[in-house]
């Protein structure tokens, strides 16, 4: 009974350590299902801001990814050069899911780094699908 008691408290405190980052995943999916559409392809840099802000929160959490996102929203502007800008490799995942197998990566990764997943099945639509 003692164990099970603790597997308890653990989820809860896992739910509650990870509440602020998946609030945060769901406004920035919620702006890129509805909002970004609208603006179209503007955005200087590879990944888009949005796709940036979403990978640097899933990988890094709340805090750090929140504050990574801030400071990519500062660089993206007309006078900016552009280019690829991945997201920082967290310091306890190895090159952001690289020797992790595809059912463990999360898509929005794998979206903003085809070059590591061009080999795994694509879906009709272009984009990567995670049937292996």
């Amino acid at each position: 009974m003692g164990s099970s008691v603790l597997r308890s408290l653990l989820a809860v405190g896992r739910l509650i350590w990870n509440l602020p980052r998946n609030v945060l995943i769901g406004l920035l999916k919620g702006y890129r299902f509805l909002i970004s559409p609208l603006y179209g392809q503007v955005c200087r840099y590879f990944p888009s801001c949005s796709g940036y802000a979403l990978e640097a929160v899933t990988v890094h959490g709340a805090v750090r990814g929140s504050y990574l996102a801030v400071r990519r929203l500062l660089r993206c502007h007309p006078w900016s050069a552009g280019g690829i800008d991945h997201v920082p490799a967290h310091r306890h995942i190895e090159k952001n899911f690289a020797g992790r197998s595809v059912d463990q990566t999360p898509r929005i990764v794998m979206l903003n780094h085809p070059e590591r997943y061009l080999d795994h099945p694509h879906d009709g639509n272009g984009s990567l699908s995670r049937a292996a």
